[in-house]
Formats: C-alpha cells, sequence, structure tokens
C-alpha cells in the first residue's frame, strides 16, 4: 500500500513515499548527498556521519540522512510540510567536521593508492576537507590483514565504514570479517586471519570507499584516466553479467561489474572478474597446419588450403563451445550445413530437447528469484555454476523464502531443506500432494546441467517440468555454458546430441569447443583463442578473437540476448570469428552471404526474430520434454573446478591459484576448529 508524503527540501517540493530515507529522497528531488558507509543494496550502518543534514524545526543538531525514514519527519505547528534542508551553514559546518574526523589517522598515500582517481574520499574531501590539518598527535597504524590472493589491504587507510563487513556478511554469506575494539581502538579484521572464502569477494573492493581494500592482481599498473573503458558482458558463466572492460593499448587489465537490476544487480564473480590475465597467455596468433605429426607456422592461405583439401567430398561435423557467440555459431552452421555436415553446441552431451524454447530456458526470470517464497534447486550447484545468482537466492533466503534442494549436499551459504540425492526423490516430490496454500504462494523451480549429463536428462527435466506444472511454479533453467542457450536458439544441435553429429564424420570443425574428446581418425580444425586441449589435438589451427576482441551475442540462462562489444583487438594474426568462416568459405565453394558483421545479423534477425530484442526476456512456450524413465543413480554438480571450466580460466595464473587454495579449503582441516 502506498504512503506517499510530501516534504520540502532545498525548496523545493517533492512527493515520495513515507518509507524512503531522507538520503534516497534527496536523490529523488535530484540532490546529491555525500556518503561513505550508506550503499543501496546492504544495511544501514549509519557510522560515517557524512550524510547530515538539517530538519527544520528538530532537533538543533544535524540528523543522519541514511537512518532517519521521511516517515519520522513532522511539520510546523500551522500544518507547514516538513522541511529538509542540504546546504545550510549547520549542515556545511557538520559535514566539514567529520571530513576533519576522518582525515586525521588517513595518511597522505594518495601519490601511490590505487584508489586514486576514483576515490570517493578524495572526491569529497574536494567538497568538505580543508588543505591543512590541526592534528599534530602521532598518527594511528593499523596492521594489514591477509585475505587472500585477490584483495590487497592498507588497513591504515580504513575509515571504518563497515562495507565490506555487511558486504561478506550479508550477500556473500561469510562471517570471516568483523570490527574488533571500541573507540580509537577500533578496526577491521578477519577472524583468527583467515583468507577469505567465497566467489563473490572482489566486490568489496568496488565497495570500499577509499584505497584500504584494492585489488592485488591489478596493483600498480594503471591509473583510471589512463584506461579505455568498454561496456560489454561477462561469459564466464550463462548469466550474462554486465560488465566493464579497461584496456591500455592492447592490453586488458581489469574487469568491473555494471549495474543491471534484473541480471547481476551490480556484482561480479571473481572468476569474471580476475580472469584478465588468462586473456595475455597462451594465446594463438597465427595460423598452424600439421605436417608429418607436428604443428608448423603457416600463413591463412596454406590454412585454408589445407582445410579445403581435406574437406573435399567429406562428411563434415561442427561443434561450438561454451564462449562462442552467436554470430560465429551461425556462420559455421550455415557453412557446415552448405556442405551437407551436422552440427552441436550440446558439447557437454546435457539432454536438453529441441523443441520448445520453455525447455531449455525455461518460463522464469532471474528477477523472480527476489519475490519467490518458495525455491525448489534440482541437481545443482549454484554457488559454483553462478555465484552471483547464488547470492540472489540468499537475498531471497534473507527476506523469508524457503529453500530446498534435490541433489547433493553442499555449502550454499544459506540454511536448505535436503529432500535427498537422487531421482527418486525428484520423482517423488512431482508425485507429491501440492497443497492449495503452497500453489497461491510464489515458486520457483531451478534445474541445472548436472541433472541432465546422464542418459535419462531428458525424463529428469519433464520430471522437473511436471513438479513445476503441479506447483504452479515457474522454472528456470541453469546453464554453465554463456554460448548454450543462443546455439540452441540458432538450431546449433542435431537430434542424438554430440554422438549423432559427430558419427561418420571425416573433418570435424571444433569452433572453441577445449570440453570434448575427438577420435584420432578425423581431419581436425579448431578455431579458438587459445592454445588449449583443442589446439593440441587439431590438424589445422586457425586463431580467433576472445570475447572482449570482437562484438557478439550471447543469450543468457533466462533467455536475455545481450550484446558484447570489441575492447581490444586480437594478438597477431588472429580474426574474429565470423570473419575467418566468411573467408573460409569462399575456399571451400560454399561462399557465405555477407561481407559484414551487420549483414550477418541482419539476417539472423530476421530468421530468429526474437534475438534482436537485446535485452528483453521473451515468454516462451510450454515444456515438450518426454517423460521416461529414470535411474537410480545420484545427481552431481555440472562444475566441479569453478576456477578452471574454459581455456581463458586455465591461462589464468591467478584462476590457477584460487583453484588450488579451493583444492587445499576442501581437503585440509583448519585449526582451532
Amino acid at each position: 500500500m502506498s504512503d506517499l508524503r510530501k516534504i520540502i527540501i532545498d525548496g523545493e517540493e517533492v512527493e515520495v513515499e513515507g518509507a524512503m530515507t531522507l538520503l534516497q529522497a534527496c536523490e529523488v528531488a535530484g540532490i546529491e548527498v555525500p556518503r561513505f558507509c550508506y550503499h543501496e543494496r546492504l544495511t544501514i550502518a549509519g557510522n560515517c556521519r557524512m550524510c547530515l543534514v538539517e530538519v527544520v524545526g528538530g532537533p538543533p543538531k544535524p540528523a543522519a540522512s541514511c537512518a532517519m525514514q521521511v516517515r519520522d519527519l513532522r511539520g510546523g505547528p500551522n500544518g507547514e510540510l516538513p522541511e529538509v534542508k542540504t546546504t545550510s551553514p549547520m549542515v556545511k559546518k557538520a559535514r566539514e567536521g567529520v571530513m576533519e574526523f576522518l582525515l586525521i589517522n588517513h595518511p597522505l598515500d594518495c601519490p601511490i593508492c590505487d584508489q586514486g582517481g576514483e576515490c570517493d574520499l578524495q572526491d569529497q574531501a574536494m567538497a568538505y576537507g580543508v588543505d591543512f590539518s590541526r592534528f599534530r598527535e602521532p598518527k594511528r597504524a593499523s596492521e594489514d590483514l591477509n585475505l587472500g590472493p585477490l584483495v590487497a589491504t592498507t588497513m591504515t587507510r580504513c575509515i571504518s565504514c563497515t562495507r565490506c563487513v555487511r558486504f561478506t556478511t550479508e550477500v556473500a554469506g561469510i562471517t570471516q570479517m568483523g570490527q574488533t575494539g571500541r573507540g580509537e581502538d577500533a578496526e577491521i579484521t578477519s577472524y583468527l586471519n583467515q583468507t577469505l572464502d567465497s566467489e563473490l569477494q572482489g566486490n568489496i573492493i568496488d565497495l570500499c570507499p577509499v584505497g584500504a581494500l584494492t585489488s592485488k592482481p591489478y596493483a600498480f599498473t594503471a591509473r583510471p584516466w589512463e584506461l579505455k573503458k568498454t561496456e560489454t558482458i561477462d561469459v564466464m558463466d550463462a548469466l550474462g553479467s554486465n560488465i566493464r572492460v579497461d584496456t591500455k593499448g592492447r592490453e586488458v587489465m581489469r574487469i568491473l561489474p555494471r549495474n543491471h537490476d534484473g541480471v547481476n544487480e551490480e556484482w561480479l564473480s571473481d572468476k569474471s572478474r580476475f580472469v584478465w590475465d588468462g586473456l595475455r597467455r597462451q594465446r594463438l596468433d597465427r595460423p598452424y597446419v600439421r605436417v608429418k605429426g607436428k604443428l608448423k607456422p603457416a600463413s591463412w592461405g596454406e590454412a585454408f588450403g589445407a582445410i579445403a583439401k581435406a574437406a573435399k567430398g567429406k562428411k563434415v561435423a561442427g561443434l561450438a563451445g561454451d564462449l562462442v557467440s552467436v554470430e560465429a555459431m551461425y556462420a559455421l552452421k550455415q557453412l557446415v550445413t552448405g556442405l551437407g555436415g551436422a552440427v552441436e553446441c550440446r558439447v557437454d552431451d546435457a539432454k536438453l530437447p529441441i523443441g520448445g524454447r520453455g525447455d531449455y530456458v525455461g518460463t522464469a526470470n532471474i528477477e523472480d528469484i527476489d519475490e519467490a517464497e518458495m525455491i525448489q534447486l534440482v541437481g545443482i550447484n549454484p554457488r559454483l555454476e553462478a555465484p552471483v545468482l547464488n547470492a540472489r537466492i540468499r537475498k531471497a533466503y534473507l527476506r523469508g523464502a524457503q529453500i530446498a534442494l534435490v541433489g547433493e549436499k553442499v555449502d550454499l551459504k544459506y540454511e536448505y531443506f535436503h529432500v535427498g540425492t537422487d531421482r527418486a526423490a525428484l520423482s517423488a516430490l512431482a508425485k507429491k500432494k501440492i497443497t492449495a496454500e503452497t500453489k497461491k504462494m510464489k515458486t520457483l523451480v531451478i534445474i541445472g546441467q548436472g541433472a541432465l549429463l546422464a542418459e535419462d536428462g531428458e525424463a529428469v527435466l519433464a520430471e522437473a517440468q511436471r513438479l513445476a506444472a503441479n506447483s504452479a511454479s515457474k522454472l528456470l533453467v541453469l546453464h554453465t555454458a554463456a554460448a548454450r542457450v543462443g546455439g540452441m536458439d540458432i538450431g546449433f544441435t542435431t537430434k542424438g546430441g554430440i554422438n549423432a553429429a559427430l558419427k561418420g564424420a571425416e573433418v570435424v570443425f571444433n569452433l572453441g569447443a577445449d570440453e570434448v574428446e575427438i577420435a584420432d581418425n578425423p581431419f581436425v580444425i579448431y578455431q579458438g583463442s587459445h592454445g588449449d586441449r583443442g589446439a593440441h589435438r587439431a590438424d589445422v589451427i586457425l586463431p580467433a578473437a576472445a570475447y572482449t576482441e570482437e562484438s557478439g551475442l550471447f543469450v543468457n540462462t533466462e533467455g536475455r540476448p545481450q550484446i558484447s562489444a570489441r575492447a581490444s583487438f586480437a594478438p597477431g594474426d588472429a580474426k574474429e570469428n565470423w570473419a575467418i568462416l566468411r573467408a573460409l568459405s569462399a575456399d571451400l565453394g560454399a561462399v557465405l552471404p555477407y561481407d559484414s558483421l551487420a549483414a550477418l545479423r541482419s539476417q539472423m534477425f530476421a530468421e530468429f526474430p526474437h534475438l534482436a530484442e537485446i535485452d528483453q526476456v521473451a515468454e516462451n512456450a510450454e515444456f515438450t520434454a518426454k517423460a521416461g524413465e529414470l535411474s537410480s543413480g545420484d545427481f552431481q554438480s555440472a562444475v566441479t573446478d569453478h576456477y578452471l571450466t574454459n581455456p581463458i580460466a586455465r591461462a589464468s595464473e591467478v584462476m590457477a591459484e584460487l583453484s588450488r587454495n579451493a583444492k587445499e579449503r576442501a581437503t585440509g582441516a583448519i585449526a582451532a576448529e
């Protein structure tokens, strides 16, 4: 029920919700209030006092606007509207006093601090600070924390805003950070000097308003004003998180999250944030052709000639990996099917039906998690498969949603009811009579790829669909590959899956599929960005651009098409994926009918109009998965090593260290526990 109130802010009358804080009301009025501890997605702490405002007719002292609601204001004795001032002499003096206190112990580190140029404390000191200090006593120093390989700490700079503590506790669900002591002895510290055990810890770097928490891998490499910033899409999982890629020259220097309430809010997983060093290593920068058992460098003409010779009159198959754009798959599909071959994007052999879109996308949006009162997880470990989505499920749990899991019992950083580990538990759940009260609740079923990998995968999906139908729930199919939904959308599939596509194939065109074993017999063409497993098996290697080096369309796990933009250029002779396939098609005598990316997209959108609806989630048709007999096995997560799932991650030193640390945590007991 709406509770609108009229108030006056700096002489302007505005109408806002009574539940809003004064700080939020000021933002509605277009007035910016400085803050350090307040953050829209965290609980209110009210401990930095930078957001002080004057409440007319209230106490003779300024009020913290982040902690006072509009409904707490009182009007004048003659019916005057409540009034708030943000620029009065009282407010100015109070904020200047707060700034002076904050800077008492803050070191003069700006020239060597990585936060320089994008520091909230610097910005607000320009408005409320002075160019001298009245403080003559020794400055307080704090010991730096070891939080792991991602977050560098300089705790002397800390202003105790507690954003990092609130994020790790509320969003990430870990309890390793807190504040101890009182007064001058108060400091942010970690429990028993533990390192952070979370796939989301890098977000505290963005949250820190000063230089106390900075990025270890990025340390001392660039200043923000030197970087070219490109807004694009992440492909490390199927969530399609919105990101900003910062480049210096040809190199990616860092990756940061962008706000998108419907997808990743403003969070980003550590894998997506720190994988950028993998973009520099083990790169394929020139074509190779296998001669007498050894790969030799070649020109593009020689590589295309070798492919044309090998493919002449032979049965061809095309595979697409997890990081491939829809345009590249569309071009490869046209090329391979034009030569009479078969194609497949389900390289993990997930039994996703190729009937209706509802079967491989579902009927739910990611945002539906926010309002869900009951969530049923099936064959999934969202903490490893999509950490940002898992944080969203945790948010629903904290709001009161009931969570249940059918599958492997794992630590998801929130409590859930464990229904069972096997298919029998799912079957019993699907047959269970759902009460009318439960049907009235907003419920959601989320099924993971781990449930669909066995031979009975389609029957398991049909059972999950039956559960969703019986309980009037929406269904979300959580994918692990960024390219999967787009590939399914354009029909990059063969009935019977990867085995049917490869059956009898004499030439295999492998478009970045590194997680698949190909027999010794076929002639293999590998097109990709990294010298990983696929390149080792190849007879011809065609060097291609990585996801930050070309523009491409990706459809996320809920079926939302998003455009990724080029942030830098591919190294050496590497080219954009679609351009390689267009050039190759001329040598194979099956010329593709477009000469530009715009022409390719135009043709693709004409054939698949829903892909042109950028950032829109289409409503999907009913389910068509066929019911069948379920086996007796347990469900396993589709992801075993979260940090090493693709060629870019496997080329990253940071990901290798995180993977090693995760394994040590899983096997080694912690002292004092």
